[in-house]
């Protein structure tokens, strides 16, 4: 399947703030939740100064993906399986009183040709009404949750976020903004990609592509593959293959003033690993910044350790050891095309980026220019 690119190219939707006929409370509650290919994970968080604090959080591996690639539609079972899930994040909206929430669907339900029966199964047994995005506004909020990782002698930037069904990537030209007002550029795109008319220096959105193979497709693709090593390789020049479209990939990019920030599972993993945690940390991951030998050298201890030493790894954990390597050939696939000294960490993705545009449109975030 051929990678999904906007109409016209980058550009993104807008979104339009709504239109409340009272202030909103700074002390109310926000939920994000992302229902991807293969978890189901929620924040429930409120406004803090220029960030927010987590008061609440859920996260389970659903895998509704499963046969996704073979069948077009999800699975009785994946479906059961996710709903249970969703059970009990309605239970935590309901105990916390959320009203302030968006609960979205990423690339499985995209793609099923069930989808929309699925969501209406789930309104009716939990309550919860899901908003199926479209591939552009999944990247521009995996975008926003970065914001603040970016630094300010950033002028070339790549994000990239792998997800269980699909990896997005954007490349964004800050070289025309303010050094110091880098981050809060990014964070604009909260609202859309803005024209010219702006009264704020904004970020520019080079190009962006919605490449449909993330860690549980990509493997299931190279399934019947029983050597390691070998189906490793092919999975990563596989996914190489299919960047060909994305306008940077032609380019000799310098190395100062070029940033990549990566947000997924299979990231913070890798991090993890190379700094030996055997109980994930995210104060210790996220900000991170790896050089691409380290990352070398975790993916090749991954590919000496097999199958069943990743099975046992601490470092990799139970939920994501049948993943990492597909991951990890996604990973290794883009530094190869964009060599960097180092690679940025954000354990922060769809749900942080979902939080903060939520409270940017309604104002209650300090220091942020709306």
């Amino acid at each position: 399947m051929a990678p999904k690119r906007p109409k016209p190219a980058s550009v993104f939707p807008k979104v339009v703030d709504s239109a409340a006929l009272i202030p909103p409370n700074p002390n109310a509650l926000y939920a994000a939740l992302d229902l991807g290919t293969n978890s189901c994970r929620m924040l429930i968080a409120q406004p803090k100064g220029n960030q927010f604090h987590v008061v609440d959080s859920f996260s389970k591996s659903v895998q509704l993906g499963v046969g996704l690639e073979k069948t077009g539609k999800l699975s009785h079972t994946s479906m059961n399986r996710t709903i249970q899930a969703l059970k009990v994040c309605h239970q935590k909206l309901k105990r916390h009183n959320v009203t302030r929430m968006r609960l979205v669907a990423t690339e499985a339900c995209r793609r099923a040709y069930n989808s929309a029966e699925f969501c209406a199964r789930v309104l009716r047994e939990t309550g919860l009404g899901l908003e199926i995005i479209e591939a552009e506004e999944e990247a521009r909020l995996a975008v926003i949750s970065c914001a603040p990782l970016v630094s300010n002698r950033t002028e070339q930037l790549l994000v990239i976020d792998i997800g269980g069904g699909s990896t997005e990537l954007v490349w964004i030209d800050i070289s025309d903004v303010p050094p110091r007002e880098r981050p809060k550029s990014l964070m604009r795109l909260h609202a859309g990609f803005h024209t010219a008319d702006s009264p704020f220096q904004t970020a520019k959105v080079v190009d962006w592509i919605s490449v449909p193979l993330g860690v549980a497709t990509l493997r299931d693709a190279f399934g019947d593959v029983s050597n390691d090593s070998a189906r490793y390789a092919l999975m990563s020049c596989f996914f190489e293959d299919k960047l060909s479209d994305f306008a940077p990939y032609k380019d000799v990019q310098k190395r100062e003033g070029f940033q990549i920030i990566g947000t997924s599972g299979t990231v913070t993993t890798v991090a993890a690993s190379h700094l030996g945690l055997r109980r994930y940390d995210r104060t210790k991951v996220d900000g991170l910044r790896m050089s691409s030998d380290e990352i070398d050298y975790v993916v090749t201890n991954y590919l000496s350790l097999g199958p069943d030493g990743r099975r046992n790894d601490p470092r990799i954990g139970h939920d994501r050891q049948a993943l990492i390597m597909s991951g990890a050939a996604i990973l290794q696939a883009l530094l190869r095309s964009w060599p960097t000294d180092q690679l940025s960490v954000a354990d922060r993705g769809l749900r942080e980026g979902l939080l903060y545009a939520q409270m940017c449109a309604d104002g209650v975030l300090e220091d942020v220019p709306y």
